[in-house]
């Protein structure tokens, strides 16, 4: 150490403890570079050298195996809390790239050690941050460590990033494909590992959804292979239910569909925490796309096609593209504004106690608050198009129904391959065990039993997979019994009555429409006017009335109301409702009539009370009476008891109108006309 170097060290710095700072990149460098370790443990000598006792030196080793890049480092962290709480008089390290290999980090450090007048130490020198030449020196060091470690690294990404775009990088494969002895990507030889994947993309083409797919193949009690990537079984395949993850992965990946394709995800860090984020890059961004670069187990126009399945499937980004739902909206997913082109939204209302769709189109400047483009009432557009399939399809329902019936036999003769198979593998797991059995030593008998035991199992296994093979054929054969046959050739020829049984659900006869049709345009005008595209290219073009409003249903016929106004003139209104629920009228909500009702439709049509038709024809009220005959209220309601004056009821109540008796022969000839005397009991 030079005595210039001496100088630096004072006696400030000797009163605080020494930072050895140790760390090697990956656990592999701590194994096979012991030189390495051994130089960075060495540098005790140099703090000895200066003045510090063994018992003042601190190792720092617990970032053993992680890169200076990374900022979840505990060690590096904890060296620099105890430089700020300045705890150290020294930090050591071998080069500046053990402490930090970006900018940030290492001039943090340098700042704090200025400001706490803590000095560094490397194999090539002391250095003090205080001092401008030092820190100088120390700043461009770390700059040269995070240029070495940017170009270390585009050297071997360069290198890797070639190779790739050749599709000669040997990354992992998915299930169902391995390498062969060349290197080359070959599908898997196990039969059944092929037979499960094929049937998993025939089963996704044929129901048209993931969760569906993934609830078909577990319904039958199927299993579905996995490999281990990690681990003492890393290599080996698992056989387990199939996941919803695990169907969806395989439904996206191109590989399946012979590509060799690269840098489908990109690995990001967010946060101060440096967490790291997965993201999925769009087809465009992908480094890499080898179509036809070996074999696989669908074509490359099926994949397109199951990706377009899947966008039409995304409910989240597109609710109107959702797949068949529960609710009765036939054309759910199918209708079309016919004004701005766009997908219509579903919502649903409640008229008359049944559930009934609205079509809306929201247009471009909903988002701006401007009214929606067009709604319109769903129930008649579902009926019209109903009884449009039925006429559609009843030439050909027959052929229907048979083609069901081929596809029940073909999905059961998958399942039954796919459980053979899985039968074949236990036999031979079996005989596997049963001949290494017979070539070990009988006298040996440690080895003896353990393989005596290990057949026993295999056997066991065997069996187990036999009795579940004969348990669900006999329930595959239940499904394609006479019975059930007859019942799909019964079907075929009514095929009305399928569409309209109570027992077939929204979601399948949502299924049928689209097998039909492409999708349907609504224009709503003076009339409503439905393009039907069916697939295929041919169109259908409909006109209906125009949907009624809910208060336009709710409207009393016009032969009641003019009923109600002929009866006004002698009737109250509970009378009113009476006589007219005799007659078998109801309201326009299909109700029966009350003394309300009938007064609420009065109003409502502006007709004339009764009390106003009782005044109109002359009639007085009590106390307009008894003012004229010089008597009180009371005496008048007393003559009208003892039936010296008449009387005609009001309303329902006890409220009632009378004849002038001093004009009695003129009220007569009035109320003849327009009223009925009412007895009051």
């Amino acid at each position: 150490m030079s005595e210039a170097a001496r100088e630096k060290v004072l006696s400030q710095h000797l009163s605080r403890k020494a930072y050895l700072y140790i760390r090697q990149s990956t656990m592999r460098q701590t194994q096979s570079h012991q030189e390495s370790t051994r130089r960075q443990y060495g540098l005790q000598d140099r703090a000895k050298a200066l003045g510090w006792s063994r018992e003042d030196i601190i190792i720092v080793d617990e970032d053993q195996g992680q890169s200076a890049a990374s900022t979840g480092r505990e060690g590096f962290q904890r060296l620099v809390a105890e430089v700020g709480l300045g705890h150290a008089g020294i930090v050591m390290s071998l080069e500046a790239s053990r402490l930090a290999r970006n900018s940030s980090d290492w001039h943090r450090l340098l700042e704090i050690c200025a400001v706490t007048a803590t000095l560094i130490l490397d194999e090539d020198g002391l250095y003090d941050p205080a001092h401008f030449n030092d820190r100088l020196l120390l700043g461009l060091k770390g700059t040269m460590s995070e240029v070495e470690l940017h170009m270390l690294r585009s050297r071997l990404m360069g290198g890797r990033m070639n190779k790739a775009r050749r599709g000669e990088l040997r990354i992992r494969l998915p299930v169902g494909f391995i390498y062969d002895s060349q290197g080359k990507v070959r599908v898997d030889p196990d039969k059944r590992v092929q037979e499960s994947i094929r049937m998993l993309f025939r089963t996704y083409v044929r129901v048209g959804g993931v969760f569906r797919t993934v609830k078909e193949i577990n319904t039958q009690e199927m299993e579905f292979p996995r490999r281990i990537h990690e681990g003492p079984s890393k290599g080996e395949l698992f056989w387990g239910p199939l996941t919803i993850s695990q169907a969806r992965y395989i439904l996206h990946n191109p590989r399946y569909a012979g590509a060799y394709v690269y840098r489908r995800r990109r690995h990001r860090r967010r946060g101060l925490d440096g967490r790291v984020v997965v993201e999925w890059l769009p087809r465009e961004d992908w480094h890499t796309l080898i179509k036809d670069a070996h074999e696989g187990y669908i074509s490359w126009e099926e994949y397109e096609e199951n990706q377009k399945r899947f966008r039409a499937n995304a409910v989240r980004s597109q609710p109107w593209a959702s797949p068949p739902r529960e609710g009765p909206a036939l054309l759910q997913g199918l209708a079309v504004c016919g004004v701005c082109g766009l997908k219509m939204d579903v919502r649903y209302h409640r008229r008359n106690g049944r559930l009934e769709p609205d079509y809306t189109c929201r247009g471009e400047g909903y988002k701006f608050g401007n009214p929606v483009c067009q709604g319109i009432s769903g129930g008649s557009l579902d009926d019209e198009v109903g009884r449009l399939l039925v006429k559609a399809m009843s030439p050909v329902a027959l052929e229907v129904a048979l083609a069901v019936q081929q596809e029940l036999q073909d999905r059961v003769e998958e399942a039954d391959v796919l459980r053979r198979k899985k039968v074949e593998s236990a036999r031979y797991e079996a005989e596997l065990a049963r001949r290494r059995f017979l070539r070990v030593d009988p006298d040996n008998r440690l080895v003896a039993d353990v393989l005596e035991a290990e057949w026993n199992a295999r056997l066991r296994e065997h069996a187990e997979a036999v009795e579940e093979y004969e348990r669900l054929r006999e329930k595959d054969r239940k499904i394609l019994s006479d019975e059930t046959r007859a019942k799909v050739i019964s079907l075929a020829t009514d095929f009305p009555r399928l569409w309209r049984n109570p027992q077939t659900s929204h979601r399948e006869r949502k299924r049928m429409v689209r097998l039909l049709v492409e999708d349907v345009v609504l224009i709503k005008g003076k009339k409503l006017r439905m393009h039907v595209r069916f697939k295929g290219g041919a169109t259908k073009t409909i006109e209906l009335p125009k949907p009624q409003a809910a208060w336009e249903t709710w409207t009393t016929d016009a032969g009641v109301v003019a009923e109600i106004d002929r009866l006004l003139d002698h009737h109250t209104y509970g009378e009113i409702a009476a006589k007219l629920n005799g007659q078998g009228f109801v309201s326009g909500q299909g109700r029966k009539f009350d003394g309300r009702r009938v007064n609420v439709i009065r109003r409502s049509y502006g007709l004339k009370s009764r009390y106003e038709r009782l005044r109109e024809a002359g009639l007085m009220t009590s106390k307009e009476l008894a003012e004229r005959l010089g008597i009180s209220s009371s005496g008048v309601r007393a003559r009208r008891r003892r039936g010296s004056l008449k009387a005609y009821r009001v309303y329902d109540s006890r409220q009632c109108l009378y004849e002038d008796c001093t004009k009695t022969s003129l009220v007569e000839d009035n109320v003849t006309e327009r009223t009925k005397e009412v007895q009051y009991e």
